[in-house]
């Protein structure tokens, strides 16, 4: 067994190398996509008051859509593509394509120049978290894997952060172009070390024939390439008996041995992401109508990002150790128990700690399906699994802005908005308990092929 199997065996929580540097160079990927998505949020004042522009509230949130609608399409496009390019030259062409477009941003002269390079980042956008997910996935140990995952995916709020610190430093004393500008710097700070240092996948390069090049990894980062894996089987024969790896990696996610998963994963992760959406679009508004000032509410969206980042790293520990099914079960509910303490008045206190719990909740919730997801595939399949789940989640960040919006428009009180947030939660914790186990768990416990070995972390 190779070196990542022999530490995780004795739970040393130290990682090796190959981890860390996958991990540092997706993750600061996935900040910089973070930024790339919210920098927007932050200038719509600005191009509101752009000169020729003539841009109307309506207008403004449409070009936001259009930006949700390129992601959508780049997160199951890539997330395919992935397993057929490789995964490493995903993840560099992605970075490369999304930081061009928002820096074109800066250039645009009108709002439909500026929407079509929306779009077009939106499609690099998209594929970033589907392909990073899947390389780090195959470079961490399913002991750590959520811990990892949780890592990951901290950049995208961090990225959030980083642009709102950005705008309170730059649009008052500079124009809007320059925060598209600073969306030039990955090329920069993370293109060189990607080109360099970040390895390709072993088991794309297995899949692929290139065996000397999956050797020369192999030995570079002392990793056995036949179990590059770590612990994941490589059959993937269904109940019927039909052999899943003659399948495409689409005709498998939704094979007869996996069908139920994948819309179990792909629902739940619409839910997520609807929750993340309308707090992150919504959140200051909202807490503005009912009463706060609009200092306060801004506070609220920081910390709402906060504690999605630190309360996610501590709750992936508790979720290497017990599995995937109980912990999002739970995150999912804290964040619906969260909304909910959310509509009532409560000191104010107490409302910035249901905040961080929101943060937890539903930004750690995400997290934790796409580490589930990718203990549930096999690794041939992961990418496109990861982008499948991504892409279809994004009907939820495209619905969560109009439908608040709605609810606000028509008047209602604003509780409304907070129980429009808690049901997917609910209905998110539902559908955990609907995940079958996989296939090849199922097998090492007696079911077909016994011969394989259990998914390390499986609920």
């Amino acid at each position: 067994m190779h070196e990542m199997s022999r530490r995780g065996s004795r739970g040393n929580a130290t990682w090796p190398p190959v981890t860390l540097l996958v991990l540092a160079i997706c993750g600061i990927t996935v900040i910089a996509d973070g930024y790339d998505v919210v920098v927007y949020g932050a200038v719509i004042p600005s191009l509101l008051h752009e000169p020729g522009w003539h841009l109307t509230p309506a207008d403004a949130g449409l070009i936001g859509s259009v930006a949700l609608v390129g992601m959508l399409i780049g997160a199951t496009t890539v997330g395919t593509l992935t397993d057929t390019l490789g995964r490493r030259r995903m993840l560099i062409g992605c970075l490369i394509w999304f930081s061009v477009m928002t820096g074109l941003c800066a250039t645009a002269t009108s709002p439909e120049v500026f929407g079509l390079f929306r779009f077009l980042a939106g499609l690099g956008l998209g594929g970033v978290l589907p392909t990073a997910s899947a390389l780090v996935g195959e470079y961490s140990h399913p002991k750590t894997r959520n811990l990892v995952f949780a890592t990951l995916f901290s950049g995208f709020p961090v990225g959030g952060i980083i642009a709102a610190l950005t705008g309170i430093f730059v649009l008052p004393r500079f124009s809007w172009q320059v925060m598209f500008l600073v969306g030039l710097l990955p090329l920069l700070l993370v293109l060189p070390l990607a080109v360099r240092s970040l390895p390709e996948s072993i088991t794309f390069l297995r899949a692929k024939g290139r065996h000397a090049e999956a050797d020369r990894i192999a030995d570079r980062w002392n990793v056995t390439s036949d179990d590059a894996q770590h612990g994941v089987p490589a059959p993937e024969q269904s109940p019927s008996g039909t052999d899943s790896r003659s399948m495409s990696p689409v005709r498998a996610l939704f094979s007869r041995s996996y069908v139920v998963a994948t819309v179990c994963f792909l629902v739940m992760t619409c839910l997520c992401l609807f929750m993340i959406y309308g707090f992150n679009t919504w959140l200051p508004e909202i807490m503005h109508r009912a009463g706060y000032s609009a200092g306060s509410s801004l506070g609220f969206l920081l910390v709402f990002n906060i504690g999605a980042v630190i309360g996610t790293l501590i709750i992936s520990l508790a979720a290497d150790r017990f599995g995937s099914k109980p912990i999002i079960t739970t995150t999912y509910l804290v964040s619906s128990v969260a909304v909910i303490l959310l509509s009532l008045r409560l000191p104010t206190t107490v409302l910035y700690a249901a905040v961080a719990l929101g943060g937890v909740g539903a930004m750690g919730t995400q997290s934790f399906v796409l580490a589930y997801v990718s203990k549930h595939y096999p690794a041939r399949v992961g990418a496109t699994a990861m982008g499948w789940t991504l892409g279809f989640g994004r009907l939820g960040s495209m619905l969560a802005p109009p439908l608040l919006g709605l609810i606000i428009g028509a008047g209602l009180a604003f509780q409304w908005n907070f129980y429009a947030l808690a049901v997917p939660g609910v209905l998110g914790a539902l559908l955990v308990g609907l995940v079958p186990r996989a296939p090849q768990a199922a097998a090492a416990h007696g079911g077909v092929g016994g011969a394989a070995r259990p998914l390390a972390g499986q609920a």
